[in-house]
């Protein structure tokens, strides 16, 4: 098992220069990160409307009562 310390985690930063522990092999351009960003806010709105599918999926509506007492 490899060691936590060493692993690095690619991340859609704003600005490389307020973290300087990151590689220069894994800093991003600004249209890189536009895109990544990008990207993750289109799969993030299909997430979205699977969840709204499955939630409405999952309601049950009753036919309405007629011509009964209340």
């Amino acid at each position: 098992m490899k060691n936590a310390s060493g692993i690095q985690q690619l991340a859609l930063l704003p600005d490389v220069s307020s973290v300087p522990t990151v590689s220069v092999r894994f800093q991003l351009s600004q249209d890189t990160r536009e895109i990544g960003r990008r990207h993750v806010a289109e799969i993030r709105q299909v997430l979205a409307e699977r969840q709204t599918a499955r939630n409405s999926s999952n309601v049950i509506t009753m036919p309405a009562r007629t011509g009964r007492a209340a």
